[in-house]
């Protein structure tokens, strides 16, 4: 959703000029969501001005792709039709789909790797298989030349044609989210990118863990919606490190690189593994016995467990389509380890809830989190919610701005909140709920879970 930093649009460009279209797939949307509809109408939105300010426009249509491009190519008499791959198993159908339509109908067609900085596959153990650990990959990665960004075209590269009407998410069949979803488009991309690789990118090795401190890129939605360049980010932080002051600010920028690093390691993960979106990937002899409770299930969705940092970060949620990443992690993991729910009920929601909702990505961390995944956290090592919340939030800043009921409570009163009586917390905090399981029963009890499924 860019018309900047953008392979298969720059290839059309330098061929001759470009029709940009985009089709809604109602097979896609069927997965979709309030807050990530909403953002991708913006975002088209953005792209269609920045196309019609070069003489140029944006041509929608709604269908069956395997039906609407050719008919498209036909209607605008299109030499070829390219496009950018995606890696994950519905996208690949899709594409395979449409690339035997466009046979069919005897029309040219091409599509590239954009994505990511190294497509899947390109990086593999010297036996040729797709790495499950992400530092072998990163080192390998970290050392594999990387692609200048491409340009964007030029307003004579881009055909006089008009498009109709964007739909409303009403049209789509989805309502405005409740969330404050963040604005979109290249520019506001852009602007995000600038701000955080002017300062926060030298802090990023030691604030990102810390929710209040907001050390974070933000660049997650855009990376997964694509209104920027995988590139054009890795070049913004390559200036950066050129211009670190000391090797603590240049580990900074290297710390931020890799996690671009383990985007790619999850999408490598799903393009080998198309079925870790619905199973786990890693197997155990036995079946996870999983506990079926529906009302802790609804308790964590509404931030009403008794866990401040767990309930701050799903009423961030709630609020505002995103949740810091440190906090992602709390909160898998005390549904996974504490509530000792399915990781796929967690991820669900965050497909519901996230703006920046990406399959690998959120695959992979969820079965990291539930100790199922490719290089994922050892079953035995269970955050501790308490400790966590005030290793990470020790003045409890993150808490009291998403949980309003302790906002006038002491950090030493919210983080010690599981040990007060109900007495005590009846009187600095009436409205707030006692923890709804016991943290040290449940670790017991998730130990003993996974060891049984390991045949223990």
């Amino acid at each position: 959703m860019r018309a900047a930093d953008n392979r298969a649009l720059a290839a059309g460009a330098a061929d001759g000029t470009v029709v940009p279209v985009f089709v809604f797939d109602d097979a896609v949307l069927r997965y979709a969501s309030p807050p990530r509809v909403r953002f991708m109408l913006d975002a088209l939105a953005a792209l269609r001005s920045r196309y019609r300010d070069r003489g140029g426009d944006l041509v929608v249509a709604r269908g069956d792709p395997r039906e609407v491009l050719p008919d498209l190519a036909a209607a605008h008499d299109a030499d070829s039709v390219g496009w950018n791959r995606d890696y994950s198993g519905l996208a690949r159908e899709r594409d395979d789909a449409v690339a035997g339509a466009l046979d069919d109908a005897g029309v040219t067609h091409e599509s590239f790797h954009d994505a990511v900085l190294h497509e899947p596959g390109s990086i593999t153990t010297n036996a040729g298989d797709p790495y499950a650990v992400y530092s072998y990959f990163w080192k390998k990665w970290r050392d594999r030349p990387k692609d200048d960004p491409f340009p964007e075209p030029t307003a004579d590269a881009l055909a006089d044609v008009t498009g109709d009407p964007l739909p409303t998410a009403d049209d789509l069949g989805f309502a405005e989210p409740t969330a404050d979803v963040p604005p979109a488009g290249t520019e506001a991309a852009r602007d995000r990118l600038a701000a955080f690789c002017e300062d926060d990118v030298y802090s990023y090795a030691t604030d990102r863990d810390y929710p209040a401190r907001e050390g974070t890129s933000r660049l997650s939605v855009d990376l997964k919606w694509g209104t920027i360049g995988v590139r054009e980010v890795w070049a913004a932080t390559e200036d950066a490190m050129a211009t670190a002051d000391g090797t603590d600010e240049e580990d900074a920028v290297e710390e931020f690189q890799s996690q671009l690093a383990w985007r790619e390691f999850y999408a490598q993960v799903l393009w080998a593994n198309p079925r870790v979106v619905a199973e786990n990937y890693r197997e155990y002899d036995h079946e996870i016995a999983w506990r079926d409770d529906p009302e802790a299930l609804a308790a964590w969705k509404r931030g009403e467990t008794g866990y401040p940092i767990v309930d701050a970060g799903m009423r961030q949620l709630r609020q505002e389509a995103y949740v810091h990443n440190r906090v992602r992690m709390i909160v898998a993991s005390f549904l996974t380890k504490d509530l000792l729910l399915d990781w796929r009920e967690g991820y669900a929601h965050f497909r519901e809830r996230l703006a920046d909702h990406d399959t690998a990505n959120d695959t992979g961390g969820w079965q990291w989190a539930a100790s199922t995944g490719t290089d994922a956290q050892p079953y035995f090592r269970i955050f501790n919610p308490m400790t966590q919340g005030e290793r990470y939030d020790p003045d409890a800043e993150y808490v009291r701005e998403y949980v309003p009921e302790l906002r006038g409570v002491d950090a030493d009163l919210i983080h010690s909140w599981h040990e007060l009586s109900q007495a005590e917390r009846d009187r600095v905090a009436p409205d707030y709920p006692a923890p709804i399981v016991d943290h040290s029963e449940r670790r017991e009890q998730a130990l003993a879970m996974f060891e049984a499924a390991r045949g223990e």
